[in-house]
């Protein structure tokens, strides 16, 4: 599937849901997924690296999952920060309804998805994670982050999990460019064939 299938508002594929099994919170979980989105029969090699790699996320306030398709990293969070409220967002309209499907049949009330346009540009977040999708070409990625990055409350932190080969280094040198100096930008690991990227908003003094 190409990537811009899975990243259209609507995909042209027709919608057949199937059941998958996957590891998440320390248990196997039973979820739906479907054609026309990110990874629809597994949780694939980066998301499943950021998830082993990252400590947990803040146990209060707001957590946002960019780019979620069917919804592991927005799940993943809302399974380990049950007092906070995981933001789940993505531009694929059935992603959206896998992720709020998802999250209700584990039971899980601290999941809300949304349309980016439809989020409020005020909303400001503890913990980012994001498997973000680089194959949408470097202008669109660059948009996309510089729109929700800045929105970390101070103090807050952004993961982020990007292929070595697709420029995971040269993610990180422009983050240094483009977002404020006293903000921090590192290569936290590297576990294969991806890193993992940490981006801190400092507190306020």
């Amino acid at each position: 599937m190409s990537p811009e299938h899975y990243f259209s508002a609507q995909p042209s594929t027709p919608e057949k849901r199937r059941t998958i099994s996957v590891e998440l919170g320390g248990a196997t979980r039973k979820l739906q997924s479907s054609g026309g989105v990110f990874s629809p029969d597994r949780i694939d090699k980066g998301t499943a690296v950021l998830l082993r790699g990252v400590p947990a996320p803040a146990a209060e306030g707001n957590l946002l999952d960019i780019g979620c398709g069917w919804g592991p990293i927005a799940l993943a969070m809302a399974l380990a920060s049950p007092e906070a409220t995981v933001h789940a967002v993505d531009v694929n309209e059935r992603s959206l309804s896998l992720t709020r499907d998802n999250a209700a049949a584990l039971g899980l009330k601290n999941v809300v998805v949304a349309l980016p346009d439809d989020v409020d540009p005020a909303q400001t977040y503890n913990t980012i994670w994001s498997n973000p999708p680089i194959r949408i070409g470097k202008e669109a990625l660059h948009e996309l982050l510089l729109l929700w990055l800045p929105r970390l409350s101070p103090g807050g932190e952004a993961w982020l999990v990007v292929q070595k080969n697709l420029g995971a280094d040269s993610l990180q040198k422009w983050l240094g460019t483009v977002l404020p100096e006293d903000w921090s930008i590192g290569r936290v690991s590297t576990d294969k064939a991806f890193r993992i990227l940490k981006v801190v908003r400092p507190k306020e003094s």
